[in-house]
């Protein structure tokens, strides 16, 4: 049964980069704009159905080419929960998804795919990469959970669902830290 499961990815490529000064996910690291590092990184998995969300026609257009479908996030203004509903909604006929951010460029293909064999292995419970305990993302969420997703309101993703469910949480831990670290500032590009 666990082998039959259909999973989605929702990758979320909405936010306003205001720690970063501009669009972050157009800078890029080693020659590679961050965005099309988590294009890439996702498209090599195994998922059913891949979106990506975003305000930004340039990287609707991209995730598209990259075979993505991309949803239009007009209301961006409204914090991460818009990026989750959009997303949920769009994929609600999967048995899990997967919430991914685009601006984690040392996320190895590897990890991932270690963080959806455990899924498959407890598809009741919410997966989350961590590093030393700490969750970080991305997390994937049985189906039982997109009411919940898609009812999120506010600057607040899927974090706040997890919070509610503690006994319902699997950290799968990260080997190298630098895997779960961001981009949040131009400075943080080095490496």
């Amino acid at each position: 049964m666990s082998g039959a499961l259909t999973l989605g990815c929702v990758l979320m490529a909405s936010g306003f980069g205001s720690r970063f000064g501009s669009n972050k996910l157009l800078a890029e690291v080693r020659g590679v704009p961050l965005v099309r590092r988590a294009l890439e990184l996702y498209r090599g998995l195994p998922f059913a159905r891949r979106v990506i969300v975003s305000q930004y026609d340039e990287i609707l257009i991209l995730g598209e080419r990259m075979g993505y479908e991309p949803i239009l996030n007009r209301e961006a203004a409204q914090g991460i929960s818009a990026s989750v509903r959009l997303g949920t909604t769009a994929l609600s006929a999967m048995d899990g998804l997967l919430f991914g951010v685009c601006d984690q460029p040392w996320l190895r293909p590897e990890t991932v795919l270690g963080l959806l064999e455990i899924f498959r292995a407890h598809p009741e419970d919410i997966c989350s990469l961590s590093c030393q305990g700490t969750r970080g993302s991305p997390a994937l969420f049985p189906a039982a959970f997109f009411p919940e997703l898609s009812a999120l309101t506010g600057d607040t993703g899927g974090g706040q669902v997890i919070r509610r469910y503690p006994d319902r949480l699997r950290l799968v831990e990260v080997l190298d830290p630098r895997e779960l670290s961001d981009i949040d500032r131009p400075e943080d590009l080095r490496g």
